[in-house]
């Protein structure tokens, strides 16, 4: 472990300039690599094999347990420190990781992948926390569109809450999207209202492979992804409410996916179960 004896105060130290980078999501000077703060995060990081390549610490933060041996230690003075990170409040830890290397065959591990496709997704916020939901409800992955946000910005990786550490998050273009119905995936469009042919959600059938696409926030699904679509499905709301923020949207759309699948599955295991030389019994009130 390579420990700075320093402690640095200058805003234009290259470490310093290489954290900052990082921050604002410029790959060149960051040479590629992310920036994650709060200890909460680290732990996430770690637990999820991930190792830092430099840790920041201001100068009272003590070194956290379970460091590895090879990862750089830096002490940054707190004004410079508040400088580089983003948050208002700096948690005194930082640290440059190299984001997982994934592709699009790592959504396909099991026979049945449960997909989510964010399909111009521009609020941070609402895709970090889609990246919790799938990964909480037992999703394969998800699909970014162009346009849409960077899964490594920092507030998707905040709203993410470190799950985008393990869940691959592969950005695909229209071409690759479309061709997901050859690999046996069925596409249902989320859409807003229960028009003709809409289907409620708890109406479909999700249990086999699928892929639930979610539009953008302001317009919801274009046109094109809608032709691609399968099946088009809504969340059937009693309320008064024109339509559902995406991300609550599409966390309640994976729960009814997982929950058609766990109930396949227990269906599947009551239909298999025998009880071993089975005795007559009376029906109820019979006499004796």
């Amino acid at each position: 472990m390579a420990v700075s004896s320093e402690i640095i105060s200058s805003r234009s130290n290259q470490r310093v300039k290489q954290l900052r980078a990082a921050f604002t999501a410029n790959p060149r000077l960051s040479e590629g690599l992310i920036a994650i703060e709060g200890e909460h995060l680290l732990e996430e990081a770690l637990r999820s094999g991930i190792v830092p390549q430099t840790l920041y610490l201001t100068p009272q933060r003590p070194l956290p347990a379970g460091i590895p041996s090879c990862v750089d230690i830096i002490r940054l003075s707190d004004d410079v420190f508040r400088s580089a990170v983003e948050t208002q409040s700096p948690q005194g830890i930082a640290a440059l990781i190299q984001p997982p290397l994934q592709s699009i065959d790592d959504l396909f591990q099991n026979n049945a992948p449960l997909l989510l496709i964010a399909a111009g997704l521009q609020d941070p916020g609402n895709l970090g926390t889609l990246v919790r939901s799938a990964e909480a409800f037992g999703a394969s992955g998800i699909i970014t569109t162009p346009g849409t946000v960077s899964p490594w910005n920092q507030k998707a990786i905040r709203s993410s809450v470190g799950s985008v550490f393990r869940l691959p998050v592969i950005a695909c273009d229209e071409d690759e999207i479309a061709a997901l119905p050859r690999r046996g995936i069925r596409l249902f469009a989320a859409v807003g209202a229960q028009d003709a042919g809409v289907l409620p959600a708890q109406d479909s059938d999700m249990r086999p492979a699928s892929a639930i696409m979610i539009g953008n926030e302001g317009s919801g699904l274009s046109e094109t992804w809608l032709r691609m679509a399968t099946a088009r499905i809504t969340i059937p709301c009693p309320g008064p409410v024109e339509s559902l923020n995406a991300a609550i949207a599409g966390s309640l759309l994976l729960y009814e996916a997982s929950r058609q699948r766990s109930l396949s599955i227990h269906t599947t295991v009551k239909k298999t179960q025998r009880i071993p030389n089975p005795q007559q019994r009376r029906p109820t009130g019979a006499t004796r």
